[in-house]
């Protein structure tokens, strides 16, 4: 029996040809920035602009997963502020527990991640200060009350950005955006290796061509069809 890992390099290989030169090229290239070493957790969010421009930064600066906690509010995008870029990234979304926050928190410890809490009122890192050498989950709490007790009480670091005026926050989207920038500038920066594994870029290519094929389920099952044939 094939194994999964020849049979997706396949598939992958098959669509590719319903796909321009072009797409496939760009690609590569965004495959070649994307990680998974920092990701973004947004707990409660309830304005769908913020929401929204959230994962748009998180896609230009090249963060693959994104951890969504809906505790009160559910999770909206608007998809004029998106600009589309909710199909290249992996929504995860924390719903079903007594204790949303904590569900993800465990989560992410379980896979290596420090948890790092935005707040302007504990004592931590500046930003441009955070290590990046071992694997991040930023955490982003609601528009009028920021992160909750249990990621404060959770947390493995605090940061903050500087503020010179009267003004006490950023808005959400805005406070991800420069964090964003500053970490991912300088973990590229470092000799961290913060590149994805070959089996997660295939993973993603297939996922990126089912999204840029029309009728791809179709296409996939004539292929499956030759396949068993021994027409391929």
């Amino acid at each position: 029996m094939e194994s999964i890992f020849f049979m997706t390099k396949e598939l992958i290989e098959y669509l590719s040809q319903f796909v321009s030169d072009t797409r496939k090229e760009k690609f590569e290239q965004v495959l070649n920035y994307r990680t998974r070493h920092i990701t973004i957790a947004l707990e409660d969010l309830y304005q769908p602009h913020n929401a929204s421009a959230v994962l748009r930064s998180c896609d230009i600066f090249g963060i693959q997963d994104i951890h969504i906690i809906e505790n009160k509010h559910a999770y909206t995008v608007n998809k004029d502020i998106a600009m589309g870029s909710p199909k290249w990234l992996n929504l995860h979304k924390y719903r079903k527990a007594e204790n949303n926050t904590l569900d993800c928190i465990n989560s992410l410890k379980s896979k290596g991640y420090r948890i790092v809490a935005t707040s302007l009122h504990e004592k931590g890192y500046e930003i441009k200060d955070l290590p990046v050498d071992k694997p991040l989950a930023l955490f982003f709490g609601t528009e009028l009350t920021g992160i909750s007790e249990t990621v404060l009480e959770h947390a493995d670091d605090f940061v903050m950005i500087p503020m010179y005026g009267f003004t006490e926050s950023f808005n959400i989207s805005v406070s991800a955006a420069l964090c964003l920038h500053t970490m991912i500038t300088k973990l590229h920066q470092t000799d961290v290796d913060w590149h994805l594994k070959e089996e997660e870029k295939d993973d993603l290519r297939l996922n990126w061509l089912r999204k840029s094929i029309a009728k791809v389920e179709l296409i996939e099952k004539d292929y499956l069809k030759k396949k068993s044939e021994g027409s391929l």
